[in-house]
């Protein structure tokens, strides 16, 4: 396929993000055996943003169980990720735990009961232990940089507060969930830790099969917000982008892929890394569709 020369736009409503230089490109796949293949600036780090909502996710389930589900909900919203509209409609139930406010509700439930280092230092330990690498951290410049500039996520946590949807002050949970989006990781270290995943032997057990299953089909179901249908449909694959240009793609019991690349689409998803992965799906022949 031909690889179009329009890279998109980096999402210069985060100061910090739109300093990154749009032309930058990596693309990494680790089979469940650790074993990594890499093209591009594979070594080069990047905030993962949303991606770091698959994680948080996995941790919440693993405190709460379904429980959490009375407060978030599983399905795809059809509308942009920091949307406030559903909101109102719904009572102040997010559509689903990738849409901003649902990630602000996951990071409000595990939080609860916690101090906020505690929880980033949680997040920190999960992460590392699925990419088998102690050398990831969060970035508090970007941490900073998106806290200056987190009104719509402030207004989407101040309205479910006054719905009864959150169970923390708003500013301590913000302040959690911008450091969460700030961990920093290149794209080889995201595609090992992806692996949890795979469902594969050899990969790290962090949550039951049952577990990876359903994180999966949230992935595919929700994990691109409102380009998540053409995402299924392309790609074919799970995957959760994030405004920092990544997208973490699971081709379940084969390989777990990361892609970066800054310039985003309308949709806020990284646009010549969905037609990176697409082009080594077709290559490969990996999807869940057969």
């Amino acid at each position: 396929m031909t690889i179009a020369e329009d890279r998109g736009t980096v999402a210069n409503y985060i100061p910090e993000l739109a300093k990154i230089e749009v032309g930058q490109f990596a693309l990494a796949v680790a089979l469940p055996s650790g074993e990594v293949f890499s093209a591009g600036a594979s070594d080069v780090p990047f905030s993962i943003q949303s991606i770091s909502k698959v994680f948080t996710l996995a941790i919440a389930l693993g405190r709460l169980g379904d429980q959490l589900w009375s407060r978030v909900g599983r399905e795809p919203s059809g509308l942009a990720f920091n949307s406030i509209l559903q909101l109102e409609q719904e009572n102040g139930i997010p559509r689903n735990p990738f849409v901003n406010a649902g990630a602000l509700v996951v990071t409000d439930a595990i939080l609860s009961g916690h101090k906020p280092r505690e929880v980033l230092g949680d997040l920190l330990r999960f992460i590392r232990a699925a990419a088998e690498d102690e050398d990831i951290h969060i970035n508090e410049i970007v941490a900073r940089s998106e806290q200056a500039t987190s009104h719509r996520n402030i207004a989407l946590a101040e309205f479910m507060a006054a719905m009864g949807n959150m169970r923390n002050p708003t500013a301590l949970t913000i302040g959690t969930y911008v450091h969460q989006c700030a961990v920093e990781m290149t794209t080889a270290q995201l595609a090992r830790a992806g692996r949890f995943l795979l469902g594969a032997a050899g990969c790290p057990r962090l949550v039951s099969p049952a577990r990876v299953r359903r994180i999966n089909a949230l992935m595919m179901m929700c994990g691109h917000y409102d380009g998540s249908g053409e995402f299924a449909y392309r790609v074919g694959l799970p995957g959760k982008s994030g405004v920092g240009g990544g997208i973490l793609a699971i081709a379940p019991g084969k390989a777990s892929i990361a892609v970066w690349s800054p310039g985003l689409n309308a949709q806020g998803n990284s646009k010549l890394g969905t037609e990176a992965i697409e082009a080594l799906t077709k290559a490969t022949g990996w999807s869940v569709f057969g």
